[in-house]
């Protein structure tokens, strides 16, 4: 009888994974990434010489902080959430958007209000279908007629909870694991990449290898509004080379163009793309590690800008040669976004074998 094919190891640890779950359950609003950033950082410094944290809440990790050739890698820390905006007299929150949330899914959903005396709960409040006043069209949920309920059943009674205006909004859904290798969670986008450049750190420091250069772990801040966090830090440490990761859309999700979006899947390993400011023999050098390490990639194009901190990065200081690593997600800016388990290790791998071929002989000249 033959042989079972032995399963592959896992480069992700028992303890690495805890991390995630905890991680990914960690409010990190855009404005107010102090929590998650904390966390992500007692998880980081085992693993590199030092560690720093800009004005605006940027957290970097640094192996080789004295080598004069630096090389970031990097993702966002922050998520999409609300701002209280105005509490009525009858104790009923009303909302300003803080970054890209989308309003259509907020209707009975369960929150927590980030005031002065600590996390709230509270709920988007809804009413019966059958009892909506008005047409289909006036009913439909929009930033202005969404409100939170708290429980409270006038404004002193709000205030007293410690809720004030622009106190911060996030959903209580967090991680979960669902069948064939699917995990699902809230703000993947893109706290699944600052967990995956926290591994590769935490890889080449177990696996004891001497990088030639300087390498700067980037957790970013306020990418949602603009890829803020990434144009301070990337001025700060102007860095030679930057590997930028980032979620992108699963387009076999129903309703999305490929036509326009291109033709990306979960499961599938890690999407690779052409852009203005995707460095192109930074790429070509991705993509034969890829190769030779025979790590699945996934392509598409993008048009103008990528819409990441790879942006950021690139167009810095004097010009930065950069190269996005996307993982593919699915349901993007919900309480549900999906992604899977093969995804993030082949991402994980992909930019730790990256570096090791990397030196600051690497030529990425343009011509």
């Amino acid at each position: 009888m033959a042989k079972a094919a032995k399963a592959k190891k896992s480069i992700i640890t028992d303890k690495s994974y805890s991390f995630l779950k905890n991680y990914i359950n960690n409010a990190s609003p855009v404005g107010f990434e102090t929590w998650g950033q904390k966390l992500w950082l007692a998880y980081l410094k085992p693993y590199v010489d030092t560690t720093f944290v800009d004005p605006y809440g940027t957290a970097v990790g640094v192996i080789n902080p004295d080598h004069p050739f630096k090389v970031v890698i990097e993702a966002h820390a922050d998520e999409i959430s609300w701002f209280v905006n105005y509490v009525n007299n009858e104790g009923l929150i009303y909302l300003k958007r803080n970054g890209g949330v989308d309003h259509q899914t907020a209707p009975a959903s369960r929150v927590f209000i980030h005031g002065k005396k600590g996390p709230v709960k509270a709920v988007f409040g809804w009413p019966a279908i059958h009892t909506r006043i008005g047409n289909d069209k006036e009913n439909q949920p929009k930033t202005e007629n969404l409100w939170l309920d708290c429980g409270a059943r006038n404004r002193k009674e709000v205030e007293e909870l410690g809720i004030h205006v622009g106190a911060v909004v996030t959903y209580q859904d967090g991680f979960d694991e669902l069948a064939n290798g699917n995990l699902v969670g809230r703000a993947f986008d893109n706290r699944v990449g600052g967990f995956m450049i926290a591994e590769v750190a935490r890889m080449i420091k177990e696996n004891k290898k001497k990088l030639p250069f300087g390498l700067y772990v980037v957790n970013a801040v306020q990418e949602e509004i603009g890829l803020r966090g990434a144009e301070m830090i990337a001025r700060r440490i102007k860095p030679n080379i930057a590997i930028v990761t980032d979620v992108t859309h699963d387009t076999t999700t129903p309703m999305i163009n490929k036509n326009i979006e291109g033709d990306v899947s979960t499961g599938k390993g890690p999407s690779l793309a052409y852009a203005p400011a995707i460095h192109n023999k930074l790429l070509a050098f991705v993509e034969k590690v890829a190769k030779d390490k025979q790590i699945p990639v996934q392509w598409r194009a993008l048009s103008r800008s990528t819409g990441t901190d790879t942006d950021s990065f690139a167009y810095a200081n004097d010009g930065c040669p950069s190269v996005l690593i996307s993982i593919p997600l699915r349901y993007m800016h919900t309480t549900v976004e999906m992604i899977h388990k093969d995804d993030i290790e082949n991402t994980i791998q992909l930019m730790y074998e990256t570096l090791m071929e990397l030196t600051p002989k690497t030529n990425l000249s343009y011509l």
